[in-house]
């Protein structure tokens, strides 16, 4: 058997969200050193019978996980470091806009890198240096590494999403961007745990900059909770292909607006696409929505 892992905590109020769903919690893994193993007990021929039958995994020479290790964590491992920002923050449920690449931090000075049969994105740490017994960064290091990686909405939707998962807090806001240049500071300010899907943050981003009244997670009788409720008039839905993508879904989110135009309200549903690629379109669309809806000058 491996030796027992010591993980760091997991938020309760994440843990209470990710149950009430039914959803899997994630683990941290941790890398265990050859040494290690041979001084709780195993042998090499142990070792090396244990990685054929698929009861240890051989990140890379003198370095072992366990068999059921997140698989990006293990190629992060290959590589000679440990996963970090977007890869690491995926795996916890975080909105990130791009997790095709693997994210890989590296400690200062470590030049041992196993190339992989994907892209790889190399990350320095900016800790002091400290023993590798983890496969990933804690989230803290995580999301530093993802508003540093990230165009500036992407990285407040990602910032947005831990604070609504209970991830992080107010707290660890303090530390995140304690790691960050300055010039990140101004992003801390823009950000809003009411955000419960990544495309809610750009497209409340983009209602402060036009400069129009709107309210955030509303209850309307007979339609129920909406995303925005803009001037009074106008509901922005921010869809997502998880839970719009079937008719069921479609039927349901027509019958919804099809109730709020009943009370008055018409309903616009920008689509995740235009809203991360092509905000002027979703602009253009706000404003001439609202010129029909409000006639005088606003």
């Amino acid at each position: 058997m491996l030796p027992p892992d010591s993980p760091a905590p997991i938020p309760a109020a994440y843990l209470r969200r990710r149950r009430r769903r039914g959803e899997a919690v994630p683990q941290r893994w941790r890398v265990y050193s050859r040494v290690e193993l041979l001084a709780g007990g195993w042998t090499p021929k142990k070792l090396t019978v244990a990685v054929a039958d698929g009861r240890l995994v051989r990140a890379r020479n003198g370095e072992y996980l366990h068999p059921d290790a997140d698989p990006d964590c293990v190629a992060a491992c290959r590589t000679g470091g440990r996963l970090t920002c977007v890869s690491e923050l995926a795996r916890w449920g975080v909105f990130v806009l791009d997790a095709t690449a693997l994210h890989v931090c590296h400690e200062r000075g470590d030049s041992r890198h196993r190339p992989l049969p994907r892209e790889v994105r190399r990350h320095r740490t900016r800790h002091a240096r400290r023993p590798r017994e983890d496969a990933s960064v804690d989230l803290v290091e995580a999301f530093a590494d993802a508003v540093r990686c990230q165009r500036p909405r992407a990285a407040i939707a990602t910032l947005d999403s831990g604070l609504h998962l209970g991830l992080i807090d107010r707290r660890d806001l303090d530390r995140i961007f304690a790691l960050l240049p300055p010039r990140f500071v101004a992003l801390r300010r823009l950000l809003d745990a009411r955000a419960e899907s990544g495309s809610e943050s750009p497209v409340r981003l983009i209602l402060r900059t036009i400069g129009c009244e709107f309210e955030v997670q509303v209850r309307i009788d007979s339609v129920g909770r909406v995303d925005f409720v803009v001037a009074g008039r106008l509901i922005v839905e921010c869809d997502s292909r998880g839970f719009h993508g079937s008719w069921a879904d479609r039927r349901r989110d027509l019958r919804r607006d099809q109730a709020a135009a009943a009370l008055g309200y018409a309903t616009y549903r920008p689509i995740a696409e235009d809203i991360f690629w092509h905000p002027d379109r979703v602009v253009a669309a706000i404003r001439g929505l609202l010129d029909l809806l409000l006639p005088e000058p606003r």
